[in-house]
């Protein structure tokens, strides 16, 4: 994939993770699988299943959900977290 196919997939990625933080909902089952790509090669994201709502950026959750692999040290460490903790993996090239 060339880089500039990339950069914009990660870029309506991001937009479409700040839109749904935005209206206080965090996601927390980000991963490959649940990334598609539609018929006009725009970013969606799918399966909300275990999606929550939160009321405010210091609101904190404390339950563990989504794929273990993908999942954020505080998840993992159940100290609580909130919409900015990243929940997916840091890949290198």
């Amino acid at each position: 994939m060339p880089e500039r196919h990339a950069r914009f997939y990660g870029a309506c990625l991001i937009l479409a993770l700040q839109h749904i933080h935005s209206r206080g909902i965090i996601y927390r089952d980000l991963k490959l699988e649940n990334v598609m790509i539609d018929a006009l090669g725009y970013v969606k994201i799918v399966d909300f299943g275990f999606a929550k709502g939160l009321q405010g950026d210091s609101e904190r959750t404390y339950t563990m959900c989504g794929t273990p692999q993908y999942m954020a040290p505080e998840m993992l460490k159940a100290v609580g977290y909130g919409k900015y903790v990243p929940s997916f993996p840091v890949i290198y090239v």
